[in-house]
C-alpha cells in the first residue's frame, strides 16, 4: 500500500491534539477498502473485516480479515477470506455464537446490481485463525445485510436484512429497498422472517436489546434526509412503522450499540441532503452491471411503469463528518456529539484507484469491558481505520 496518511499502516499512534484517542490505518494491498466492521473477542483480540479490490460492484472485490492481538500494537496483515470470481463480494459481518464458533457472513452480487445478491457464510472454530467451507445462507437475490446479528433473551439468533428491489429491466438505484429480520430458533440452521412495516427506502436496519427489553433499530434512508427509528416488543417478531429521528443521514450507513452503562453510542454522517447542488444517478453509475435491459416496444404500445412511491434514492450527499452521539435515554435525544474526522466528504465517484473519492463512511463500533470504544470507518475508500475512545472523550468536547 502507498501510505499517504503520514502513518505506518496497522501501527496504533495518538493523535497530537488528544492523547485519549488512539487510531490505526489497517494495512492493505487493495486500491478500494470500504464496509468495515469491528469484533471484540473474548480473549481481548480486536478484528476487524472489510471488503477490498478494484471498486465496490466488481468481481474482483473480496473479503478481508486484519487482527489486533491483545496487548500488541500492530494490525496483522489482512487475509483474504472469500474470492468469487463472478462475484462482488461485500458487506462482511462477524458473529460470535454462544458457542464459541465464529461466523463470517457476507453478500455476492454480480457486477453493478444489487438486486442479484445472496448471502453467504463460513465458520471459524479458533477465533478467524481457519475457516470451514463458504455456503450460503439466504439464496433469495437481492438479500442484502449490513449489521450484525442479535442474540435475543430467549436465545434465538435475530439477523436484520434488506431486499434490494426494482422493477424488470430495470437498472437497481435502491428507491424499492425494504427491510426485515429473519430469526433463528436452532442456531442458524433454519430461519423465519418478518418484514418491517412501511419500510421502503428504510436499510441497513441495526438492532439492539435495551436495558428495559425492547428492541430498538435504526435506519438508513435511501433519501437521504434523517436516520429512522422503530421499536419492538415482541422479540423481533413485529415492528413498529419506521419514522424520521432529529438526526440527518445521507443515504450511508450508521452503526450503533449498546454500551455498559446502558447509553447507546452511534457513529454517523452529521448530514443531510437538505443542501446538496449535485447528485449521481446510482451507486454503480461508472460501472457496467448485469441487468437485462427492457425489450423494444412499439411507439403505440406504452411502455411498463414501474411502481415506485413516489420517492427517489438519493446518490452523491457528502459522507462527512464522520461523528460519534452518546443517548443516555435509549435513544430519544443525542446531547453529546463529537466529530472523529471532518472534511468535505466528496463521494461523486467511487474512483479510489485514481484517490478521487474523500468519504468517510460505513462506521462499527463496539465497546469492550475496559470501556473503551472501538471505531472502525471508510477513509477516502482507499482504507480502513480504527480509532479508539472513550465515552468521557465524547462529552469532554
Amino acid at each position: 500500500m502507498n501510505n499517504s496518511y503520514g502513518k505506518n499502516p496497522g501501527i496504533l499512534y495518538h493523535p497530537v491534539e488528544n492523547i485519549a484517542r488512539t487510531e490505526a490505518y489497517l494495512p492493505t494491498e487493495c486500491p478500494q477498502n470500504h464496509a468495515s466492521n469491528i469484533m471484540p473477542l473474548a480473549n481481548g483480540d480486536l478484528l476487524c473485516v472489510w471488503f477490498g479490490g478494484t471498486q465496490e460492484g466488481i468481481a474482483d472485490i473480496s473479503i478481508y480479515l486484519s487482527r489486533l492481538n491483545y496487548g500488541e500494537s500492530t494490525w496483522t496483515t489482512p487475509v483474504k477470506l472469500s474470492e468469487d470470481a463472478t462475484r462482488s463480494e461485500q458487506n462482511p459481518i462477524l458473529f460470535l455464537a454462544p458457542d464459541g464458533k465464529l461466523w463470517l457472513l457476507y453478500t455476492a452480487q454480480k457486477s453493478g446490481n444489487q438486486n442479484t445478491s445472496i448471502v453467504k457464510y463460513r465458520i471459524s472454530s479458533d477465533n478467524g485463525y481457519t475457516w470451514g467451507s463458504i455456503n450460503t445462507l439466504f439464496d433469495t437475490s437481492g438479500t442484502f445485510i449490513r449489521q450484525p446479528i442479535v442474540v435475543l433473551d430467549n436465545g434465538e439468533w435475530l439477523i436484520p436484512i434488506f431486499y434490494c428491489k426494482t422493477a424488470p429491466g430495470r437498472k437497481w438505484i435502491g428507491d424499492q429497498d425494504t427491510s426485515a429480520v429473519k430469526i433463528s430458533a436452532d442456531n442458524g440452521m433454519t430461519w423465519v422472517e418478518y418484514q418491517v412495516p412501511n419500510s421502503t427506502g428504510c436499510v441497513h436496519m441495526n438492532v439492539e436489546k435495551l436495558t428495559d427489553g425492547t428492541l430498538l433499530a435504526l435506519f438508513r434512508s435511501r433519501w437521504a434526509d434523517n436516520i429512522y427509528v422503530s421499536h419492538s416488543n415482541d422479540n423481533g417478531r413485529s415492528w413498529t412503522q419506521p419514522v424520521p429521528t432529529v438526526l440527518p443521514n445521507n443515504n450511508s450507513s450508521i452503526q450503533f450499540t449498546v454500551l455498559n452503562n446502558g447509553h447507546l453510542a452511534l457513529v454517523f454522517n452529521n448530514v443531510n441532503a437538505k443542501n446538496c447542488a449535485e447528485r449521481r444517478a446510482s451507486l454503480y453509475d461508472e460501472i457496467e452491471d448485469d441487468y437485462e435491459p427492457m425489450p423494444q416496444i412499439a411507439e403505440s404500445e406504452e411502455a411498463p411503469k414501474p411502481e415506485l412511491n413516489g420517492k427517489t434514492a438519493f446518490w452523491g450527499a457528502p459522507r462527512a463528518p464522520m461523528t460519534l452521539a452518546i443517548s443516555q435515554d435509549n435513544g430519544n435525544t443525542w446531547p453529546y456529539i463529537r466529530n472523529l474526522e471532518v472534511g468535505d466528504g466528496y463521494c461523486l465517484t467511487n474512483n479510489s484507484k485514481d484517490k478521487l473519492n474523500r468519504e468517510y463512511s460505513y462506521p462499527s463500533i463496539k465497546q469492550t469491558a475496559d470501556g473503551k470504544i472501538h471505531i472502525t470507518f471508510t477513509y477516502f475508500r482507499q482504507v480502513i481505520k480504527y480509532v479508539c475512545v472513550t465515552e468521557d472523550w465524547v462529552k469532554d468536547k
